[in-house]
């Protein structure tokens, strides 16, 4: 075949480009890895370019093992054709010179976890309290101080009247100076130390501009300024720099990305040849008109309009639901009946959504419609660290038999008390055939304990504090207040992350459905804080959880509904898309809505651009009236960004033939515009199937008989108990191990 059979007009015209600095702006699916690797396979076969003399660089390891991969198919071979990550370049550079910049080139390359390490001693020395500032706040600023290639003596400057960048300060020139007496880098140095070798050592530049007479660089708007500078350097010589890369699907400024890298590379190079690849490969003509009326709306681009050869497809679907719980609903009932009709499988659907704490409803109800999912780019709700800490706490507070929740918080947040005492108390506990926790209110008479017994202590005495509490408070009170005492989330603040802001929110999460069950059960009326069956409500809210955590033993299945964050789902593309969420608020979010900065809004219209080019087929766009944050309820606008969308181009509810509630009283002639809205308001957009139990009079089985679970497969019941509201059925199944379950929900066949 020849080379250029696959490609379009567009595509060939940046192929065949030989010389000069060339920006290629690669709409989504536009066939961009096409692109570059065409691109070289041409310059070794026509041009005769020797392959040593290329450098193509992209961003993960995979993607360059893909691209090196097809050129291979091109070629036979990729011969010394340099493809890597940005990291990995560095490293083999660094590795041979970096000798000459006071580092030998034997390094340790220090990950994550050395990193904090090193941390906690720098701020044990400079006598830093790590409960106001923590490790990983300094971390993170040191990092963007490395990615705009600003030492710790500049920084030092900058930070003058500036007393928690002062702070900064301090720890930067420490931290440094600790990895270069270890002979060490982190992975920022890899890219500044790097650069610092180039301008101090012209010679060793000048080595690498002649090696690298040809230099592609793929997703060229994730590049930040330290990168951009290094690319720089090595083309400024010959300047036969290609860059690949579409500044409307900019959407890491968060980790430092500049997008001014893109939309300025013709200001660094005048005479910079421009090609726009605009024809999808992807996407249904409709999709992409949504998508180009929504970026269309945004100051800061390049222009370009994606257009398709494929059919128009169906508009894009618009719902909007009273509830957060209501859109979550409608997700998954559409899901099961495509799925049933056979017009979908599980694995054509992935939902989408603005933060990973939106995952917990859906997770829900996708498993009471008995919908195989997974999440990418996360951990199922209930499996996150900061969901387990807490329910941990409830745990201990129900049940301190629970040696497990014991040991997992008595050191959460941290309290002194290390592992080796931890361990000393378990071991006495076993021996003595007791609890962990029953031990440790007696810590003080366990040799070797020492002076951990009184933290110990004071960790009982907070336990039974929160258990005199249990019988008064609403579920959400008691975590409000198990939050409030250990200082939980003020430690997560005090982090300044964007890691620890998602925990944040994931805990608010918590809380809201922590106040759906009370309201449940009464709200704070609920008499004697019991449940229907005369059991604390704290024990059936958890046993509620574990029955809709308890998803770690289900069986793989590849064909299976995908979950994921606007953020993961980058790259990647789907037949049908759901992208929940779409309010104000929360997709774009309250702090772009309030920045000052247009540029925030900007960066979350190209993340709702990425979400929609993900769908192939079909997208639906959702939101919700009325929304739980931190138990409260909120109300929510539209997302700026569906109203972007004229309306001719989306299939709204009214086209669905809309069920509405039956009870919705019609609208008085005489009401006012306020009470009008009102009552617009008030009235459900969606009536979702409601769920019942219906308890049986009798089970068809009984204990010691053997059972059959549609996910668990066969087992022996062990015990039955009659609750008010249905039967709890306790199984120890053959692979899984032992089940506790609702007899209305498990559907267990007797064998």
């Amino acid at each position: 075949m020849d080379l250029y059979d696959s490609l379009n007009p567009q595509q060939c015209e940046a192929v065949r480009h030989f010389e000069g600095p060339l920006l290629i702006l690669a709409g989504a699916g536009s066939g961009k890895t096409r692109v570059l690797t065409h691109r070289i396979a041409r310059l070794i076969e026509e041009e005769g370019v020797n392959p040593w003399n290329i450098l193509a660089i992209t961003f993960t390891n995979k993607a360059a093992g893909e691209m090196r991969e097809r050129v291979e198919q091109m070629l036979g071979s990729a011969g010394s054709v340099w493809v890597s990550t940005f990291h990995s370049t560095c490293v083999r550079i660094l590795r041979r010179y970096i000798d000459l910049i006071g580092y030998s080139t034997n390094f340790t390359i220090y990950d994550g976890d050395d990193q904090k390490t090193v941390m906690k001693e720098v701020c044990k020395r400079l006598q830093i309290d790590t409960k106001v500032y923590k490790e990983r706040f300094f971390l993170s600023a040191i990092s963007a101080a490395k990615d705009e290639l600003t030492g710790p003596e500049e920084y030092a400057l900058k930070a003058q009247g500036d007393f928690r960048m002062q702070k900064v300060a301090q720890v930067y020139r420490e931290y440094q100076a600790q990895l270069k007496s270890n002979n060490a880098l982190d992975f920022d140095d890899l890219i500044c130390k790097t650069v610092e070798l180039f301008r101090s050592v012209p010679e060793v530049l000048e080595s690498y501009q002649e090696r690298f007479r040809f230099i592609m660089v793929d997703e060229y708007q994730d590049t930040n300024f330290a990168q951009f500078q290094l690319v720089s350097l090595l083309a400024s010589k010959y300047r036969n720099l290609c860059v690949v890369g579409d500044d409307d699907q900019s959407i890491y400024k968060f980790r430092g990305a500049d997008i001014g890298n893109i939309l300025n590379f013709e200001e660094y190079f005048p005479d910079a040849k421009v090609i726009r690849l605009e024809q999808n490969y992807r996407s249904t003509q409709s999709i992409l008109d949504a998508a180009n009326e929504v970026i269309r709306h945004n100051a800061g681009r390049k222009e370009k309009k994606l257009w398709t050869a494929n059919p128009n497809g169906e508009r894009v679907k618009f719902r909007q639901f009273m509830s957060g719980p209501d859109e979550a609903e409608y997700v998954a009932e559409t899901i099961a009946g495509k799925t049933r009709s056979g017009e979908w499988n599980y694995g054509d659907c992935a939902v989408l959504y603005r933060t990973n704490a939106q995952s917990r409803l859906l997770e829900e109800k996708l498993l009471l419609s008995n919908i195989p999912y997974k999440i990418v780019g996360g951990v199922n709700f209930y499996a996150r660290k900061e969901i387990k800490d807490i329910l941990a706490y409830l745990k201990t507070i129900a049940n301190a038999e629970d040696d497990l929740a014991v040991r997992r918080i008595i050191n959460v947040p941290k309290r002194g008390i290390g592992l080796a005492s931890v361990s000393r108390v378990q071991e006495y506990a076993i021996a003595h055939e007791t609890s962990f926790y029953e031990m440790l209110k007696n810590a003080d008479k366990i040799p070797g304990v020492g002076r951990a017994a009184l933290k110990m202590r004071g960790f009982v005495e907070l336990i039974q504090t929160f258990r005199s509490k249990a019988d008064f408070y609403t579920i959400k009170e008691l975590i409000e207040d198990v939050l409030e005492v250990t200082g939980y989330v003020k430690e997560l603040e005090n982090e300044g992350t964007e890691e620890a802001d998602e925990r944040i929110a994931n805990i608010d999460e918590l809380l809201n459905k922590a106040a759906a069950f009370d309201e449940e059960f009464g709200g704070d009326e609920a008499p004697g804080r019991d449940g229907e069956d005369g059991r604390p409500l704290l024990d059936v809210f958890l046993e509620e959880v574990a029955l809709v955590a308890d998803i770690d033993s289900l069986e793989e299945n590849p064909d299976h509904v995908v979950l994921m964050t606007l953020h993961s789902a980058k790259g990647l593309e789907f037949p049908i898309v759901f992208m929940v969420g779409m309010e104000d608020g929360l997709f774009p979010s309250y702090l772009s809505i309030s920045s000052d900065d247009p540029m925030e809004i900007e960066e979350e219209r190209r993340l709702c651009y990425v979400g929609i080019t993900r769908a192939k087929k079909e997208l639906t766009l959702t939101s919700a009236r009325q929304r739980m944050v931190r138990g409260e309820v909120h109300y929510s606008k539209v997302s700026r960004f569906v109203e972007d969308i004229p309306e001719e181009m989306l299939l709204k509810q009214d086209d669905f033939k809309v069920q509405r509630s039956p009870e919705r009283p019609a609208k008085a002639q005489n009401q006012t515009a306020y009470q009008q809205a009102r009552e617009a308001f008030r009235a459900k957009v969606f009536v979702p199937q409601q769920f019942q139990v219906k308890k049986a009079q009798a089970l068809d089985y009984g204990v010691g008989d053997r059972v059959r679970h549609v996910k668990f497969g066969d087992g022996t019941v062990e015990a039955i108990v009659e609750g008010g509201r249905d039967y709890e059925v306790t199984v120890e199944f053959d692979r899984v191990g032992q089940k506790k379950m609702f007899a209305s929900f498990a559907k267990l066949v007797k064998l």
